[in-house]
């Protein structure tokens, strides 16, 4: 026993297990780091811890950081692992490389591996601040050695092809990413899902997308009678209506029925003493490649509710308000004149009934489905893009893991579709 545990010996292994120690702060420390939440840390940052606001400089440059840390764990490493394959082969000759492998293997990824990285991912905005200072001095040591590794290895990378940029992956995908992945989880209700995803998609959408198709709007002929304007516009359950002369691309102007109820105060209830002329307000046309978003600060700002929205000829196109950009945030806004779900209905055989003209971003929120609406706004749209014609009724066409069938056709335009998923009974 004497001749094993010599001074040199025991001063062998006192170096080999603080070498694991220093092993193990690198591993927690790297996984602690990068598991941190950076908003968290930027919340701590902001009520005055001095720890994350470390934190938050050290993840301004993850390559940088991560770089400092797997060259100090290997460093570190590999020298134990130098230290403890000389120590063996001293005590046990050639069989001591074995013993040493054995040895080193199980330190490593017990202790410094499998251990502090346990810790590290139980609680990593805490772990993160706990080893920010120490790993700040780390990166700034190590920062020249890592800026040359990494100009090799984006040279070698080059030479396959290979960009070392981050891409076209941004923030909101990361979010949407992480959305989608909580709600898997149970962690997020659909409801909310959708919400903080309209939020992220609103900037990406134009008027048309979300605006109410001239088809299916109410307009008035400006040339009735005051009574037929005021049936007209009471059976129609809106508050604004545009009113047209000669043909319905000629709107006039847009008639609000607070302004007609005030009107018909002011004459008794007299119908034959109103001025509908008078009432009109001036309409507001807009291009229909307008964005959303844009459209919601020029609504903001004009303190509007409604707009007409016309192709690049000035033919109307249809109408966009206030309440269908709010709806691609938080949803549909049902009120006592709206359907549950207009457009959609659920058939007895778990297909969906769905009307041609339901936008396929509609259809997604009600059903949880994952239709893409980027080469088209409506289911119809949707299934002429894909066949690349106008189907006739009784065809059906499998897409997208979907299976569509035209139901209804009203001479070129798709009217109804049953849908369902591919692999459901029919």
């Amino acid at each position: 026993m004497t001749e094993i545990f010599t001074p040199e010996t025991i001063i062998t292994l006192a170096a080999i297990l603080a070498l694991i120690v220093f092993s193990g702060f690198f591993s927690g420390s790297e996984t602690a780091l990068t598991a941190a939440s950076r908003s968290r840390i930027h919340a701590r940052a902001k009520d005055g811890s001095k720890g994350a606001v470390v934190v938050a400089k050290l993840l301004e440059s993850r390559e940088r950081l991560i770089g400092a840390l797997l060259l100090g764990n290997n460093l570190v490493n590999i020298l134990a692992s130098a230290l403890m394959t000389g120590l063996m082969l001293s005590l046990f000759g050639d069989v001591g490389v074995v013993y040493a492998t054995v040895v080193m293997t199980l330190l490593v990824l017990i202790f410094a591996e499998v251990l502090p990285k346990t810790y590290a991912i139980t609680r990593p905005d805490e772990a993160a601040i706990t080893v920010a200072r120490p790993v700040s001095l780390v990166v700034l040591l190590f920062a020249p050695i890592v800026s040359a590794i990494q100009v090799l290895v984006n040279g070698v990378l080059r030479l396959f092809g290979v960009k070392s940029d981050v891409g076209s992956w941004t923030m909101a995908d990361e979010i949407r990413g992480a959305v989608n992945l909580h709600t898997h989880e149970g962690r997020v209700d659909k409801s909310e899902r959708d919400q903080i995803l309209g939020v992220l998609n609103i900037g990406d959408l134009s008027v048309e997308e979300v605006m109410i198709h001239r088809k299916n709007l109410v307009m008035i002929d400006a040339n009735l009678e005051p009574e037929k304007i005021v049936k007209q516009v009471l059976d129609s359950g809106h508050s604004r209506l545009p009113l047209w002369r000669g043909e319905k691309d000629n709107v006039t102007g847009i008639l609000h029925a607070k302004d007609l109820l005030g009107a018909l105060a002011d004459t008794g209830g007299k119908m034959n003493g109103l001025n509908i002329d008078k009432l009109l307000r001036a309409p507001w046309f807009v291009p229909e490649t307008t964005s959303v978003l844009t459209q919601l600060r020029m609504f903001q700002q004009r303190r509007a509710h409604f707009a007409l929205v016309v192709d690049e000829y000035g033919a109307l196109m249809g109408v966009v308000t206030l309440e269908d950009i709010i709806e691609e945030i938080v949803g549909d806004i049902q009120d006592e004149f709206d359907e549950e779900v207009e457009g959609v209905k659920l058939a007895k055989d778990g297909s969906v009934i769905v009307a041609g003209d339901v936008p396929v971003r509609d259809l997604n929120r009600a059903r949880d489905w994952g239709l893409p609406d980027a080469d088209a706004v409506t289911i119809a749209g949707l299934i002429i893009h894909e066949t690349q014609t106008i189907p006739d009724v009784g065809q059906e066409f499998s897409f997208h893991g979907h299976r569509f069938e035209i139901i209804a056709k009203q001479k070129n335009q798709i009217t109804s579709v049953k849908v369902r998923k591919v692999g459901e009974p029919g």
